[in-house]
């Protein structure tokens, strides 16, 4: 049977589309290569540093390490006073002096790659038209403007016309894949699609871009549908004798926005950890006929004031243990440490707050010199206060799945125990994660290891200012989330150590 030619299909996101580089990662270690890359805005920084030659772990920790405000960089100030008007809010100096080489792309190694090959997408303002530009005929200029969003970035001239970022004419170019003989289409879409429409001038500019972007694929997935019949009814289309298949890897819910990134409130490694865990559910559910050509595949679940904090958790750990305690004396003894990094994220608070379990969602990596660093998880579960068969006993729980860097399956199954106990054991208990390593991908499988995990006054000064709010329209609504959560957490505490505790 002859392999399928497949195309990957970079979109567009912003700054999130770091998001992207966990996805290829999760694709490559699935085996999976694709014959042609196309992007577009976002995107096709990721595209770049693809044939730029660098690996999936490589494109990680770039991202990982970049500093984003370089993202920003300022125009002389005659810029903004002019008579005229303003240009932009800023220019393109921190891409092309701080972020593209910090990101290792290199134009003459996207010029020279002849696998993949590679197609970038423009808009020529001056035509208004969108260009297709192949990998061979890359240009620093074409880069720039990939992603230069009007009010943000200026036009960038290019032989006598103006180019811009491509998002209001298409976000994701399946069609010039279906031309280049490509029979499975694997999209990865970072850009939000909900049934909500909010109050303010700068959500509504990104209604307008997810507009613009799900408007122009689904109008690609129509003429693809008529590809499809006409090849169904025996003919060849363009030399395609099979229908074309189409997989597409997205968030649950909207990634978080630009401003956030740019704030810290999230940051590239939790990203990161959201795309690999993203791509790792579609892989165990995919089917070889794929997903409909169908607007339904790019809806997210609508927003809900929620919040979120990230968590870094280490202790002493060992292989060969099944007691956390005696892991934890072991694993100090040999200098062996455990380490997890967490972002919890808890995307509807009330139904969160009315839930028994408390149950949200939590992506992240591992750090264990035996198994590998940095290894992101494929699954996770996050409980907070979850009730127990004991009464006095509730149950703060942190799982992650994950695979080693030898491949093997891993699942980290970990629980912080709050129980009836005088005031003095609170922090002790809220901060301790008892901790178990199962061979495998759940807690089914043995237990080939133990540990303690603690979370530490400077890993918990660390995580404070990483606690916000999420998907609220205002400053008033954030701070009326953040103090629900408080009195949530704050009243689980009172309640067990102070009025069952008899204090």
């Amino acid at each position: 049977m002859t392999a399928p030619r497949r195309s990957l299909i970079l979109a567009g996101g912003g700054m999130r589309v770091a998001y992207q580089a966990g996805v290829i990662k999760a694709l490559a270690e699935a085996g999976i290569e694709f014959d042609h890359v196309d992007g577009a805005s976002g995107g096709t920084i990721n595209l770049a540093m693809l044939l730029s030659g660098l690996t999936p772990d490589q494109m990680i920790a770039r991202w990982e390490s970049l500093d984003v405000h370089k993202f920003v960089s300022v125009m002389p100030f005659a810029k903004y006073a002019s008579l005229q008007g303003m240009e932009a809010m800023g220019d393109a100096r921190g891409l092309v002096n701080d972020v593209f080489p910090h990101l290792g792309v290199d134009i003459d190694k996207i010029r020279a790659c002849t696998s993949p090959v590679g197609t970038f997408n423009v808009c020529n303002f001056t035509r208004k038209t969108g260009e297709v530009i192949s990998n061979s005929e890359m240009t620093m200029d074409h880069l720039v403007a990939g992603v230069s969003l009007p009010i943000f970035m200026p036009a960038v001239p290019i032989n006598g016309s103006l180019y811009l970022d491509a998002v209001w004419i298409r976000d994701a170019n399946p069609l010039e894949a279906v031309r280049r003989g490509a029979d499975e289409l694997w999209i990865v879409w970072c850009i939000g699609n909900t049934g909500e429409y909010h109050d303010g001038v700068f959500r509504q500019y990104v209604h307008m871009i997810e507009i613009a972007a799900n408007g122009a694929l689904f109008k690609d997935f129509e003429q693809i549908n008529e590809i499809n019949a006409r090849i169904a009814a025996g003919e060849t289309v363009d030399g395609h004798t099979t229908p074309i298949r189409l997989h597409l890897i997205r968030p649950a819910h909207p990634l978080p926005l630009d401003p956030d990134f740019y704030l810290g409130k999230i940051d590239a490694r939790s990203l990161v950890d959201r795309g690999y865990a993203d791509a790792q559910e579609y892989l165990h559910t995919r089917t070889d006929a794929g997903l409909p050509f169908a607007p339904e595949v790019t809806q997210m679940a609508n927003e809900a004031p929620g919040f979120t904090f990230r968590e870094k958790m280490s202790g002493g750990f060992a292989l060969g243990e099944t007691d956390p305690e005696t892991g934890a004396k072991v694993g100090h003894s040999d200098g062996n440490t455990f380490t997890m990094h967490g972002t919890i994220n808890i995307d509807d608070l009330d139904k969160f707050m009315s839930d028994p379990d408390h149950d949200g969602s939590i992506t992240g990596s591992i750090d264990f010199a035996p198994l590998g660093f940095n290894l992101p998880s494929t699954k996770g579960v996050f409980n907070l206060f979850s009730p127990t068969t004991d009464p006095t006993v509730k149950y703060m729980v942190y799982e992650l799945g994950f695979n080693a860097s030898d491949g093997k399956p891993y699942y980290m199954a970990g629980r912080k125990e709050v129980k009836d106990a005088p005031l003095t054991d609170m922090w002790k208990a809220t901060t301790t994660l008892y901790t178990q390593l199962h061979q495998g991908t759940d807690k089914t499988g043995p237990v080939v290891g133990a540990g303690v995990l603690t979370l530490g006054v400077t890993d918990l000064l660390a995580m404070i200012p990483t606690m916000h709010a999420t998907n609220t329209t205002s400053p008033v609504q954030a701070a009326e989330t953040v103090t629900k959560f408080g009195k949530f957490f704050l009243g689980e505490v009172w309640e067990t150590y102070v009025e069952k505790a008899g204090v």
